[in-house]
């Protein structure tokens, strides 16, 4: 069969995809991928022809408002599988979904399958007003979109409800949650844990959702009673409405509340020099640096969120607590700080879970199944 991926970025596709791109090419299918700014993406296309998949570039905007961009990235996905004839299109991430799904249908695809990996800005965090107008319009496309899929894959079983609750989601349309986009055990490999000082880490995009904010003021609360921890912060800017300003972020690093390393290519030294990985999101689909965090063998506190309060196993493996509260966060935070030996426990305890639910391989062999590709 031939199948065609489409994702909001063109690193994704190799990042979050990759493992699923080469278990559709073992079993003997074609596969094609699409994305914005893979043409500029070198590494991203040396990647992909390596590994068998022929790219394409996409002039999609990841989180553009532009109606007309998003037409002319509509018509640009149409004229793209009437040419290279898909018996399957697989989108993910909010505008590749829609206009993935409803390109599919119009050009006659049998085989239409969306992944929702998350709700995104639209429909996370406060600013109710300000960001109604874009949720109303992404329901409302959400709504035309999904009624063409053949299967819509969810990563957790809240945006499940919340899509069937809100209509978004038709009887008629079957839907199944998979855990997560799975992680790769043997790349991210249980690591030991290191000396002290005690340090937390986060791992996002620089965005207020992801509770980076309240990670900060956590940070200085602990370290005013244990000044050794150490905090630090791995990620990038992001142009989203929602993101943190290089300013506000400079100046948690200038304070010594939280160590800014920016982007890294690879998260894992990161990982190994930390004692507790730390993700206060309001929501997720299934957080992937959690994942991560596990597979290495490290505790975990995170948010009692959708797709969050997945990942842990109350006390077993980590923390919940409240999404945005710092006070909270610092409790759990201090709590793991007294008690090194359950840090080493939990740590064991996310590398069994790691392996026996999100192994990356048992993930992607429910996905091929139920698209018809084994």
């Amino acid at each position: 069969m031939h199948v065609l991926v489409v994702g909001g970025v063109s690193r994704s596709l190799v990042n979050f995809r990759g493992p699923l791109l080469g278990a559709i090419i073992q079993k003997g299918h074609r596969v094609d991928a699409a994305a914005p700014g893979l043409s500029a993406d070198a590494e991203t296309k040396v990647a992909l022809k390596e590994a068998g998949v022929t790219g394409h570039d996409l002039s999609l905007e990841r989180s553009g408002l532009n109606p007309w961009r998003d037409l002319t990235a509509l018509i640009e996905l149409v004229r793209l599988m009437r040419k290279i004839k898909p018996d399957v299109v697989l989108a993910y991430t909010i505008k590749p979904v829609i206009w993935g799904m409803l390109a599919a249908h119009w050009a006659r695809v049998p085989g239409r399958y969306a992944l929702i990996t998350g709700l995104g800005y639209a429909f996370t965090g406060a600013n109710a007003d300000k960001r109604a107008p874009v949720r109303s319009a992404a329901q409302a496309l959400y709504r035309l979109a999904l009624q063409r899929a053949t299967l819509v894959f969810f990563q957790n079983p809240d945006d499940q409800r919340d899509f069937r609750k809100w209509r978004l989601l038709s009887a008629k349309v079957q839907s199944r949650v998979v855990n997560g986009s799975g992680v790769d055990i043997d790349y991210f490999r249980q690591a030991a844990l290191p000396e002290k000082p005690m340090r937390f880490l986060l791992i996002a995009r620089l965005l207020g959702d992801k509770g980076i904010r309240e990670y900060a003021v956590a940070a200085r609360a602990l370290r005013l009673r244990y000044p050794e921890v150490e905090c630090h912060l791995v990620g990038g800017l992001d142009p989203n409405p929602n993101g943190i300003s290089e300013t506000e972020v400079c100046a948690w690093h200038a304070a010594g509340d939280v160590i800014w390393h920016g982007k890294l290519a690879d998260v894992r030294p990161a990982v190994a020099a930390a004692h507790v990985y730390v993700l206060p999101s309001y929501r997720e689909g299934t957080p992937r640096t959690v994942l991560e965090a596990m597979a290495m063998g490290r505790a975990i506190i995170t948010t009692d969120a959708p797709g969050c309060r997945e990942t842990v196993e109350r006390d077993h493996n980590g923390f919940l607590v409240p999404p945005r509260d710092a006070g909270a966060l610092a409790q759990a935070m201090e709590q793991l700080v007294l008690d090194s030996g359950l840090v080493e426990r939990m740590g064991r305890r996310s590398r069994e879970i790691a392996e026996a639910k999100y192994d990356v391989r048992k993930v992607n062999a429910i996905m091929l199944k139920d698209m018809g590709l084994v």
